[in-house]
């Protein structure tokens, strides 16, 4: 790499220029997407240019980073953004570790925390090694005695700076126009944003560093050669199976004795459950959280002692397989179980995000439960690591393609339909997500009239509250913004009949129906 140093420190600083550029006083949207692809597209460039190229499997990460990356500038609901913003720059770390060697498909766990502190000590330390390499190399060449020197440029501005200042001034005294041109630049470069430039300037100079660090680290130490545990486990099974099979055991007698009672109140009805002194929404939220929590104990416990198991011959590996499955199954119950408590739930108080999220992970977490018991049965332990990463893509590309605000805003008005409450103020705090399925549900002549009318007071909270997108920057240009504005403009002319009757916070707006509503924001101008 040290034949390209003018082209790598270049390409680095040029991208710390295109984050500043991108970011600055801008709330992430298609401006995280396009530094994404740019900064993998310019990796790719300079590996190229190095004579690298990446290994078969490493393309695979290609399409991933992608549909992370643009699903941020597609989605506006807060976790979905942070999850999928979150995975794009994980899986670009896996890119700078594994481009030369592909392997990255069979990474244990301890090979991803391995590769995230290699990249970062390489993101420090490799561009000042880097330097020194060039440094050695051009005075061992001779060509460090030939290299421009800088201060004949530095001297030549000195001597530019006046001469240009006085022409300056005998210019913007001849033309007014120009002079107005010329006092906005000079405005901004007032000595009141010095601070503001030399802080921009640092992180522009630290992004291009570091940046340069995890290339560098991908030319030299992404072969992936030796994964951890691979030739020899990380840790040797050292516990008997005859200790393994008392607790698994042990675990299954108890999961199989809850199932039971869950059968005969639970899943037999609520006249069963009112019987033994609860509601059911009060029995729902009770013991919700508590089964997903023995469902991901669950999950560390299989895996944790199916590697440090002792399992000699096929009769142990066949009983070892065994009791997992049939603790599988049983927390497969008590996941359903979990689900239908959330669903009760649910009817009672309406959904809400966090209900959402929890619909979409107990999915994951049965079918990451599943492929544990199969990777075990396999003797496959090692692609524990690569079904539990699948289960948390699963779930944020779930999250995305289900669009949370907007299934909130489904359900919740069909629940409505039904004659209960419809939250407005919850509706309008959600994001522009929500806005078309709003709009939607508006516009619907299936809706009630009620119905109509709240999410009618939602349309117009946001209307008067929130900023256009296209008053905003593009940098910052989302498509749920966008959406939720045609949304807007659609039915506009429709919100006519409601009006502002308080601004003060909270904001109380009344419909044409009589109904005041709070919008819990402010009015804007």
């Amino acid at each position: 790499m040290t034949k390209h140093s003018k082209t790598l420190w270049t390409t680095a600083l040029a991208l710390g220029l295109l984050l500043d550029l991108l970011f600055w006083k801008q709330s992430p949207g298609i401006n995280f997407t396009l530094y994404s692809l740019t900064c993998v597209a310019a990796g790719f460039f300079l590996l190229r240019v190095n004579r690298q190229r990446a290994a078969g499997k490493t393309y695979w990460l290609l399409p991933l980073i992608a549909a992370f990356a643009a699903i941020v500038c597609i989605r506006a609901e807060p976790l979905t953004v942070l999850m999928t913003a979150a995975f794009t720059l994980f899986l670009m770390v896996v890119l700078s570790n594994t481009f030369l060697g592909g392997r990255w498909l069979n990474y244990g766990i301890a090979d991803y925390v391995a590769a995230f502190f290699s990249v970062a000590v390489s993101a420090v330390s490799r561009p000042m090694s880097f330097s020194a390499e060039v440094r050695k190399e051009r005075v061992g060449s001779g060509e460090a005695h030939s290299r421009p020197k800088i201060w004949p440029y530095l001297r030549g501005l000195i001597f530019a700076i006046p001469i240009v200042a006085v022409f300056a001034s005998l210019l913007a005294s001849a033309d007014p126009v120009f002079s107005g041109e010329l006092s906005g630049l000079l405005g901004f470069f007032s000595i009141e944003y010095l601070p503001q430039f030399l802080f921009r300037l640092a992180y522009i100079l630290i992004v291009g560093y570091l940046l340069l660090g995890v290339i560098l680290h991908a030319s030299a130490k992404s072969q992936d050669e030796k994964l951890i545990g691979e030739e020899k486990p990380l840790l040797a099974p050292f516990l008997g199976f005859t200790e393994a099979m008392i607790v698994l055991g042990s675990v299954a007698i108890l999961f199989a004795a809850f199932v039971v009672v869950q059968f005969q109140y639970f899943f037999g009805g609520q006249a069963n459950i009112t019987t033994a002194g609860y509601t059911y929404a009060e029995y729902a939220r009770r013991g919700f959280g508590e089964l997903v929590t023995v469902a991901f104990f669950s999950l560390l416990l299989i895996a944790g002692l199916g590697n440090i198991t002792q399992k000699e011959g096929r009769a142990e590996r066949w009983w070892f397989s065994a009791v997992s499955i049939l603790i599988v199954l049983l927390v497969g119950i008590m996941l359903v179980s979990a689900y239908q408590r959330l669903v009760l739930y649910e009817e009672a108080y309406g959904f809400s995000r966090l209900r959402t999220y929890t619909h979409a992970a107990l999915i994951w977490v049965g079918l990451l439960l599943s492929a544990v018991v199969a990777l075990q049965i396999l003797q496959r332990d090692r692609y524990l690591a690569a079904a539990a990463l699948t289960a948390a893509l699963g779930f944020a590309i779930t999250l995305a393609f289900v669009n949370v605000d907007g299934l909130i805003v489904r359900e919740n008005v069909q629940r409505a339909n039904e004659r209960k409450e419809l939250d407005v103020p919850y509706l309008v705090s959600l994001s522009t997500d929500s806005v078309p399925a709003l709009a939607e549900a508006y516009e619907s002549p299936s809706t009630g009239r009620e119905t109509r009318d709240a999410t009618g007071a939602a349309l117009f909270c946001r209307s008067k509250m929130a900023p256009r997108t296209g008053d905003g920057d593009w940098r910052s240009f989302t498509f749920s913004k966008w959406q939720a504005d045609m949304a807007l403009q659609r039915v506009q002319n429709e919100l006519a009949g409601y009006r502002v009757i308080d601004e003060t916070w909270p904001v109380r707006i009344s419909s044409p129906l009589g109904t005041t509503y709070e919008c819990y924001g402010k009015v804007l101008d």
